[in-house]
């Protein structure tokens, strides 16, 4: 099936083709027409299967239909949890409505809110927002939702995740009862179909799974390493290998700092994303990473999510995730677009219950071998493992992924996002 079999206007194909893209993905060819016919969807599909597209395209052209007539109010709402997946979803809804008469912006917090409020008074049609950063504005009287026609909730697994079911409940009793609704989830969890069924009407259920699934296109290795070791096999990995781009997990913050200055010190360029950094650090850090000047990216699960990394080589994880569907996000960043991807896991003994969990997820056992020089002693003890957050569910003032945009109690309001 191509593109132009699926309903889409001319002027969005011709911004399709211009980005090179002929053949849709799973999830677009099936979401698409469901979406143009007016239809809610309740959609699940994670990381790398061309999502964003599968509801940015279709909103594009069901907006464009109605060409606004003086001030142009928000008649478009795409909610997503964090910061680099809201800027990600804006460059696509401005690269795909280059031919058509619809104005975008994004807004999220970590940065000045003046320009945020400039852009808003002069009148947009899409607004791509994180939820915190939106009630903000919304309390100011910045901006309206009594007119949004299509609501979108990206990576809603996520925004639950972090905290976010309160602000969702407040947005909606903002937002006009008769609207389209789109709700794109990673999982199907009882607390995403409790959503979903606050949310939907009647939705059509759309899966799909990345188009480089796990087994087939990415290379899955483990190392097995003691913990005090894992820094200097990783270098000697990245050396040997002659990697120059590749994406390391840690599970918390203090992790990627503490190991992105161990890489440094070793004469690799290294830069941390995560919740504490700044957006421009962050934004400077993943242009780096683009760019080459940083070879090695080290992220936590969230600040990584979204992350549009076209082709990537290499995934390390430093440490295993205590939930296991984080392994198939993290490893999804490669193995992109037919290419072939590596995704090494470094477990320690401490490890190996979570090793056990994710390879029931993926449905096979990981290849696991020892490196010369770095075999694990034998007589270390296992010790349980801190988790991160503990459960799925943030507590007190504590967010599980590492990653300060997460909503939880005490926050004051210019900490919002």
């Amino acid at each position: 099936m191509k593109f132009t079999d699926l309903g889409l206007a001319p002027p969005l194909l011709k911004a399709i083709q211009e980005k090179g893209y002929t053949e849709p993905s799973p999830i677009q060819e099936k979401a698409i027409p469901q979406i143009l016919k007016g239809k809610d969807v309740l959609a699940s599909a994670q990381t790398g299967t061309g999502k964003t597209a599968g509801f940015t395209l279709p909103l594009l052209q069901l907006l464009s239909k109605q060409q606004p007539s003086g001030h142009r109010k928000v008649r478009a709402l795409v909610l997503t949890p964090t910061r680099e997946l809201a800027a990600q979803i804006y460059e696509n809804v401005k690269e795909y409505s280059t031919h058509i008469d619809i104005r975008s912006t994004v807004i999220f917090g970590g940065v000045n809110q003046n320009p945020q409020i400039s852009t808003l008074r002069r009148g947009i049609d899409v607004l791509i927002a994180t939820p915190g950063r939106l009630l903000d504005l919304h309390n100011q009287k910045v901006l309206s939702l009594q007119h949004v026609e299509i609501l979108v909730l990206d990576e809603a697994d996520r925004m639950l995740d972090m905290g976010f079911q309160r602000d969702i409940n407040k947005i909606m009793g903002y937002l006009p009862k008769k609207r389209q609704n789109l709700l794109f989830s990673a999982t199907f969890s009882r607390e995403i179909k409790a959503l979903a069924q606050g949310i939907l009407n009647q939705p059509v259920l759309v899966e799909a799974t990345p188009e480089n699934t796990t087994v087939d296109a990415i290379i899955q290795r483990v190392y097995k390493v003691d913990k005090g070791r894992k820094t200097d096999l990783m270098i000697k990995l990245i050396k040997e290998g002659n990697w120059t781009q590749v994406l390391v997990f840690t599970r918390t913050k203090h992790g990627a700092n503490n190991l992105t200055k161990k890489l440094i010190k070793a004469d690799i360029a290294g830069a941390a994303i995560h919740g504490n950094k700044s957006q421009g650090a962050r934004t400077k850090a993943l242009a780096g990473f683009k760019d080459g000047s940083v070879e090695v990216l080290v992220a936590t699960d969230i600040a990584a999510r979204g992350l549009d990394i076209p082709l990537l080589p290499h995934v390390i994880n430093f440490e295993l995730p205590n939930i296991p569907e984080d392994y198939v996000h993290r490893i999804g960043r490669t193995g992109r677009a037919g290419a072939k991807g590596e995704a090494i896991s470094l477990v320690c003994i401490d490890e190996k219950t979570y090793l056990r969990d994710i390879e029931k997820v993926v449905g096979m056992r990981i290849p696991s071998e020892e490196k010369e020089g770095f075999e694990p002693d034998p007589n270390i003890k296992p010790e349980p493992v801190k988790k991160q957050g503990g459960s799925r569910r943030p507590q007190g003032n504590h967010n599980r992924s590492g990653n300060s945009s997460g909503r939880s109690g005490g926050r004051s309001r210019n900490q919002r996002r």
